[in-house]
């Protein structure tokens, strides 16, 4: 249970809405995936984490995620958008860290947007070799998107900050239901908790603390409203002392019990 459950096991094409069925916090919140993620924006505009520092994105704007990398993002409620989801465990090659792509040409997002539509409609028919035609064009959509990668707007060579947070967000992907404090994690990184913590806050906006309480929210979000295990259980996986002390944690952080959340009344 180290890694929140419903991760996918096939290519799937969704829509952004999709990827929050039970409530915003499953995109807002910080967490990782176990699977890639390329979100193709085609309306509104948006906020978020990504690759160690705050991020905004708008329409015709790619995201690229890999797997296991810290996610958050925040789209504003008239955003609309499609998101190929691919498991960790394809063969599609894929880029190996998060990009930000601005796509102004009208040629090249026509060209994504009718990569993705193909995929689409090969998901929703029945024809033979569904599965076949999907992956065909799961792996044209990365070809499209290593062949922009050389655009990306995430990189930001000798920024201490950026690449602090970064590393700690590597950390906590491997690591954020250790039970580990912020000022375990910044000894594990060499640095003071008050340096990370100040480094975290001016690179995201949000202090080292923050950070890993809203990966332990959506975490545990994840595991009361998708299955059925008991709460002391979830508590002890996700690194707490006890099942008071993740209650409590729940209750601060969701203003619900975790029966309430698991109930499924609490869908922010």
């Amino acid at each position: 249970m180290a890694h929140d459950p419903a991760e996918i096991a096939d290519i799937r094409l969704s829509t952004l809405a999709q990827l929050m069925p039970l409530g915003r916090w499953q995109l807002e919140l910080a967490h990782d995936r176990g699977h890639h993620l390329l979100l193709w924006v085609t309306r509104g505009q948006g906020t978020g984490l990504l690759d160690g520092g705050r991020i905004g994105f708008g329409a015709h704007n790619a995201l690229f995620v890999p797997a296991r990398h810290l996610m958050a993002l925040d789209p504003g409620r008239g955003c609309l958008g499609q998101a190929l989801l691919i498991p960790a465990t394809s063969a599609i090659s894929l880029p190996t860290r998060p990009l930000l792509l601005r796509i102004r040409a009208a040629a090249e997002q026509t060209e994504l947007t009718g990569l993705l539509d193909a995929l689409s409609r090969e998901q929703t028919g029945t024809r033979p070799l569904r599965d076949t035609a999907i992956e065909s064009w799961a792996q044209l959509t990365a070809v499209w998107l290593r062949r922009h990668a050389g655009q990306d707007e995430l990189r930001h060579p000798g920024d201490r900050a950026r690449d602090l947070t970064r590393r700690y967000g590597a950390r906590l992907t491997e690591a954020f239901d250790s039970g580990a404090t912020v000022a375990e994690h910044a000894a594990a990184l060499s640095v003071s908790p008050e340096h990370l913590t100040r480094l975290c806050k001016t690179a995201t906006g949000l202090g080292a603390a923050e950070v890993l309480h809203q990966r332990l929210d959506h975490a545990a979000r994840a595991h009361l409203c998708g299955g059925n295990a008991a709460v002391g259980d979830i508590a002890r996986h996700l690194g707490f002392a006890s099942a008071a002390v993740f209650s409590r944690f729940v209750s601060r952080r969701s203003g619900l019990s975790p029966r309430a959340l698991r109930g499924g009344i609490a869908t922010k």
